[in-house]
């Protein structure tokens, strides 16, 4: 047990471990306690008592230093000074640090979803030879002297809406169809309104004939008058002498 030169009774040899002095200074460099210190302590009534211990709640010793972690010895940190006694003067936080959610755990969400796809329908018009001449081998009136165009381009016709309409454009009969079918070339087995394509709560289509006068096959079979039969996407509406409709879907 050594004695600092202040008088106090230290474990360590070479610094107080009560106020912090060295050992072997002279006793001219040793400060004089404040009125009220106790000599024999270092340190006032409501400071360190004798075990170490703070009465207003401070570490005891042993205790590691809040600043560098080093086991307390005496009232001053041997490793960096830290007065244990200083209740005012609080080692600074820790940096936090955002952690990675754990294993398995799924991402918060980024929002709702965007809304699907609209599907996009098209018509695509045509002449198609095959169905011409299938007319032609049926006998129907006045099929004789239609002839088969010599070029007919394809158009294509987004389909939107509730309904549209299918036929030739008329004036006079204020018939202004939106797959319009006037030509040229003009298939005159079309009638003005022809049939009709018709839009399903699903989104799909079906075709409807209103009571053309040379009706409306549908994949090569006739559909009932007044009666709507549901297209696909793919399908094929035949309608007059040699037109073809092909049914596309975009999604």
């Amino acid at each position: 047990m050594a004695t600092c030169p202040a008088g106090h009774d230290s474990a360590e040899d070479d610094f107080c471990d009560v106020c912090g002095v060295l050992i072997g200074a002279a006793p001219s460099l040793v400060s004089q306690p404040p009125p009220g210190e106790d000599r024999n302590t270092g340190i006032s009534g409501t400071g360190i008592s004798s075990t170490g211990i703070s009465s207003t709640g401070g570490q005891a010793a042993g205790e590691p230093c809040p600043r560098c972690g080093t086991p307390r010895a005496g009232q001053f940190c041997e490793g960096c000074g830290y007065d244990f006694t200083a209740t005012l003067n609080p080692p600074p936080p820790a940096p936090t640090v955002n952690a990675a959610p754990p294993p398995g755990t799924a991402p918060a969400a980024a929002g709702p979803p965007p809304p699907p796809a609209v599907a996009r329908w098209t018509a695509v018009v045509t002449a198609d030879r095959a169905y011409y001449e299938s007319v032609q081998a049926d006998g129907t009136p006045d099929a004789s002297v239609i002839g088969f165009p010599a070029y007919c381009p394809q158009r294509k016709f987004q389909l939107s809406g509730a309904e549209v309409r299918i036929g030739r454009r008329s004036a006079r009969s204020g018939i202004d169809p939106e797959i319009d079918l006037t030509g040229p070339p003009a298939d005159p087995g079309v009638s003005r309104l022809h049939a009709v394509l018709l839009r399903g709560q699903d989104g799909g289509w079906a075709v409807l004939d209103p009571g053309s006068a040379n009706g409306t096959l549908v994949n090569g079979r006739e559909i009932p008058r007044d009666e709507a039969v549901p297209v696909r996407a793919g399908d094929r509406i035949h309608l007059g002498a040699w037109t073809v409709i092909s049914i596309l879907r975009e999604d």
